[in-house]
This record gives structure tokens, sequence and C-alpha cells, in this order.
């Protein structure tokens, strides 16, 4: 085959990369193929640089990778490795493009063996986040304005020259109580949970800080107390946790009310800078006084316009007697007015009454003649009624029955009230009623024999 008749795979326009652009998409590559994850080994050439960074090797019995350790991080380690040392290192795995060499950019550094421990670490806090110790809503806020601060680490730690610096730079008003007890060692955190609980029966502060400077996971260890948990969270006034640097965590930290990066940050925590109280006590004393000055111009401008309203007595006075001087007038005028057109109304009535009005003189004296002639007419026919009414009593006296008794006649009756008018009325053994001029007797009949006219029909014989 000749060089013209040669294949070439490659198409005529793909795209040429730098070797800068080759290393830089290996390194991505890698980046995202290996998280962060935790790496063992010895340490082997290692090198501080003027800069700060730690450059060395990790290596274990069949291989060795470069690592690289920037100052960002190394300043938060708690110790500096040293040829041989045995360490655990939490890395990203990249690649140096300069130089194209596959390295590990390390985040975190810590002797072997501390997996068991940090293991151990992930047990319990496990168990007392289930517990709730963890929980937010158990979390208290910090006073605003403590009186006293607590601090419970050991009187020769750094960390409480660090928190006494801060307090008495920011607050030194505030009153600080140590409660003292040591941060490592044997027991180290059963004391700290007695100095806790000590702080909390008492009651003297109103903010307690608890705290100690770096150190590696052992050293921290005591802070990792089941006991120092459960202490923080059965505080009667709210814990920070100021343990370590910013990097290190304690199951404190997460028992604690608010956790701070590190001891002075703690103590930054726990009080405000008492300039910053003077200056807003300041701007609230500006305020004050401008709202004081603003309601008290209201109160003016208000005061001003009742006293234009308000009138001097004498004047308001006349101001109401001219005013009831005025509604007398008016009611004056309002009730002639209606008197003096109803008088012009009743004149006028009356006039046309008048003209209206008949001539009754002459029917007055016709009317005087028949009354007289009345009076003689209802004379004289009283007199004919009276003479006739006299001729009628004396026809009724000469008919009453009384009259003819008293002649000597009698009304006989029944015992059943029937006059006795025919001798078909009368039987034997009965008896009579006699009604007399002068009272009234009972005859008994023998007998009863009809007869004519005038004859004795009967005989009577008294009862």
């Amino acid at each position: 085959m000749t060089f013209d008749d040669r294949n070439d795979s490659t198409p005529a326009g793909a795209p040429v990369i730098t070797v800068s652009a080759l290393n830089q998409a290996v390194a991505r590559l890698l980046e995202r193929s290996f998280p962060l994850t935790w790496i063992s080994g010895e340490i082997s050439n290692f090198t501080r640089a003027a800069s700060g960074h730690w450059y060395f090797t990790l290596k274990d019995s069949g291989a060795q990778v470069r690592a690289v350790m920037f100052r960002g991080r190394a300043q938060y380690a708690d110790f500096i490795p040293r040829e041989g040392d045995k360490v655990e290192v939490r890395a990203l795995v990249t690649l140096y493009g300069a130089r194209g060499d596959y390295q590990i950019n390390v985040e975190a550094i810590r002797r072997a063996g501390v997996g068991s421990l940090f293991e151990a670490f992930q047990r319990l806090k496990e168990k007392l986040d289930a517990a709730g110790l963890f929980h937010p809503d158990r979390k208290r806020a910090l006073p605003i304005f403590p009186r006293a601060v607590g601090i419970v680490t050991s009187p020769q730690a750094a960390a409480l020259r660090d928190v006494l610096t801060a307090l008495k730079r920011r607050a030194p008003h505030v009153q600080v109580i140590l409660y003292p007890t040591p941060v490592q060692g044997q027991m180290a955190g059963q004391k700290i949970a007695e100095a806790i609980d000590t702080a909390s029966l008492r009651g003297e502060c109103d903010v307690l800080i608890v705290c100690r400077g770096g150190g590696s996971i052992e050293d921290l260890w005591s802070f990792n107390d089941e006991e120092v948990a459960y202490a923080v969270a059965n505080c009667r006034m709210p814990v920070i946790s100021g343990v370590g640097h910013e990097t290190d965590f304690t199951i404190c930290d997460f028992a604690a009310d608010l956790r701070a990066a590190t001891p002075t940050a703690a103590a930054e925590l726990a009080v405000t800078p008492r300039m910053d109280w003077i200056g807003s006590l300041r701007a609230d004393v500006v305020d004050i006084r401008r709202a004081m000055r603003r309601a008290l111009n209201d109160a003016e401008q208000t005061l001003d316009g009742y006293t234009r309203r308000l009138l001097n007595p004498t004047a308001q006075i006349d101001q109401q007697r001219h005013k009831l001087r005025a509604l007398a007038t008016a009611m004056t005028h309002a009730n002639r007015a209606p008197l003096s057109q109803a008088r012009h109304q009743l004149d006028r009535l009356g006039g046309r009454l008048g003209a209206r009005k008949p001539d009754v003189t002459a029917a007055r004296s016709v009317l005087a003649g028949l009354q007289h002639r009345a009076a003689i007419s209802i004379g004289t026919r009283l007199g004919q009624q009276r003479d006739a009414l006299g001729a009628l009593a004396a026809q009724l006296e000469m008919l009453n029955p009384q009259r003819t008794l008293e002649r000597g006649y009698a009304i006989v009756t029944n015992h059943q009230g029937e006059i006795v008018r025919t001798p078909d009325q009368l039987h034997a053994d009965t008896t009579l009623d006699l009604k007399l001029a002068e009272g009234s007797a009972q005859v008994g009949i023998n007998k009863v024999q009809p007869g004519k006219a005038g004859s004795d029909p009967a005989g009577v014989r008294p009862l």
C-alpha cells in the first residue's frame, strides 16, 4: 500500500485540542468520577511550602500517590505530619494540569486509627438524634441583654484567654463566671458534665459557654460524651458550644442551643458589643425625641384649634342672648302672622254672613200670632177633652163592680177561680168563694136544682 492509498480514519474536519484542554478534561472526569473519600496511607516526602501549602506522598506497601493540602485547609489540621506517620486523609481525586500528574487534593487529615472513633461518634450522634436531643424545636434563643456569662473550660486553656479577651473587648460590663473542669484526659467527659450541671443548678449566669481550643479527634473526644450531651440539653440557661476549630464537630455542638466555630466566636455570639448597644440606645433616644417633638407639635396645633373655637364666657352669653332674642322675635312673628290672617278671614266671613242674613221681624210677628192662636186652640181643646174625660169617669164609676157589691151583690167563684154564672157550673158538696163589698166568704153546696131565672136553684149552706 502506497502513502497516497493509506486510509486515514480521522475525519478531515475533526477538532484538535491542546494538552492543557486535555488535562483539564481529564481532571473534570476524575473529579466527577471520584467524590470526596477517606484514604489511608503513610506520609512520605512531606514539604511545607512558604505559602502554607503542604505537599507529600501518600503510600502503602504497593503504591503511592502525590497529595497536596492547601493552606486554607492545612491551618485547621490539629497536627503537622512527619515522615512515616500513618494517616487518613479526606481527599478529592484530580489532575495537576501543568505536569499532567495524577494527584489528590486533601480536605482533612487525621491520624490513622481515628476511623473507629469516628464510627463511635456517628453511632452516638444517631442515638442522641433519635432521642430528640438535636431537634431544632428544643433550641432556645440567646438572651438579648445577658448580665452574666458562664464559661465551662480549663483554667489553663488558651481558649479561656481568647473568650475573656473577646468578652472584655465587646462587653466589659458583663460579669464572667468560670466553672473550671479538665477538657482532656480520663474522666474529662464526666467532669465537664458535672461543671455544666453545677452552672445550671446555681443559675448565676444568663448564658453558658462550653469551650476548648482545637486538637485532634482524640483531644476533643471528651466532648463526644453522652453525659455531656444530656447535661447540655438539660441546662437551665442557653448553651453555646465553642469546641475546636471551624472544621471540628462534636456531640456537644449538636446538643447545644448554638454552635460557634471557635471559642472566640462563642464569646462574640454570647454578648452584643457594648458600643453597638450604646449606638442603638442613642438612636432610640433620637427617635424618641423626634416622636415626642412631633407629638408636642401636634398637641400644640390641636390646642390652638381649640383656643380659636373657645369664646370668652361673657361673649358666649351675649351671643346666646342675641340668639335667644332673635328666636323670640321669630316666634312672635310666627304667632302673629297666623292670628292676623285668621282675624282678617273671620272679618271677611262675618261680612259675607251679614250680607246674606235675612230680615226675620215680620216672621217673628207672624210666629207670635201663630203661637197665640195655638195657645187658645190648645186651651179650648184641653177643656173639651177634660169635660169628656169627666163624663167617661162618671160612666166608669157607675160600671165599677165594687159599687154593685156595695148594693148587696156578691161575686161567686168556684175552686178553679171561675165566676159562676149558670147552675151547670155548680155541684153538690163543693165549696164556692163569695167576694163581697167588704171581705169574702166560703159557702158549701148541698144540692143543685136547675130552675128559672130568679128562683133559688141550689141549697146553700154556710161553712
